[in-house]
């Protein structure tokens, strides 16, 4: 059973599969080569290794995860957004068109806001977290939406945060130019409460969040051929242990490990 009213199982699929798509080379399995195209730090790995009382593989694996994770919240951002592509009055405009905002979201019948103002447009700059922009890019969002509001008196413009401190949906106060400014139409939103906004749903978001995991696990199921990769860093790390003359296989890995970062260094030759 489907029980999403606001998205088609088929839409959420296809949107869910063309986000894990976004992973694009990230989802390429890691060798030794790529594990240490940037040379890794070798003393820091031993120590966390030691200190978290790891095994090599876990140790390993979670280096290849920090690589791979670095942009991964761009990809998450790809799924915010254009999710809303399939929710009914909203559209995703292309990039850097109509104002090169992230969604839109128009109503005919008129949109309520929380002090009871009613518009018929609402014009969404999008962030994964609240804390990802700092006070210059804070008071240049507010201005774009300034501007946008004294162009068009039938809108709102919403800072909509997927990670939000708290559900919310208020008035939006920055600072520009060492002045506290604010406006009743520049809100600052959580993703529940614009979810709820669009879709008529209070829970809306909590709703796509229970189908989400099971969404994956099938789209990746799907793909499995193309997505799951096959990491050899660890048996690399290994066979190259067992060319060492050191008895002990754990410092025989570690001695494997130092020689990415240190192969050239005096002693090491």
């Amino acid at each position: 059973m489907w029980n999403l009213s606001f998205i088609s199982e088929e839409d959420f699929t296809n949107h869910v599969k063309a986000t894990i798509g976004k992973y694009g080379e990230k989802l390429e399995s890691f060798d030794l080569k790529r594990f240490n195209k940037n040379i890794i730090d070798p003393i820091k790995l031993i120590f966390d290794k030691t200190v978290y009382q790891a095994s090599w593989e876990q140790i390993v694996g979670n280096e290849i995860f920090r690589q791979r994770d670095k942009s991964n919240n761009n990809d998450i951002g790809y799924f915010h957004q254009r999710i809303f592509n399939y929710f009914d009055k909203c559209h995703v405009p292309d990039n850097g068109k109509e104002g090169g905002w992230d969604v839109i979201y128009e109503n005919p019948g008129g949109i309520t806001l929380p002090d009871c103002s009613v518009v018929h447009k609402v014009y969404v700059e999008m962030k994964n977290k609240h804390n990802t922009m700092n006070s210059a890019s804070a008071g240049k969002t507010f201005i774009k939406m300034q501007h946008q509001i004294l162009n068009d008196d039938d809108c709102a413009c919403f800072l909509v945060e997927a990670i939000a401190q708290r559900s919310q949906n208020i008035k939006w106060e920055t600072t520009v130019d060492k002045r506290k400014v604010g406006h009743k139409l520049i809100r600052r939103v959580s993703i529940d409460q614009f979810y709820a906004l669009v879709t008529g749903q209070e829970d809306a978001f909590y709703q796509m969040c229970m189908v989400l995991p099971s969404v994956i696990e099938k789209a990746v199921k799907d793909l499995e051929g193309s997505v799951v990769p096959h990491d050899t860093v660890t048996d690399e790390l290994k066979k190259l242990a067992r060319e060492q003359s050191i008895e002990s296989e754990d410092l025989a890995i570690a001695m494997a490990t130092y020689m990415l970062g240190f192969g050239s260094y005096k002693g090491f030759v």
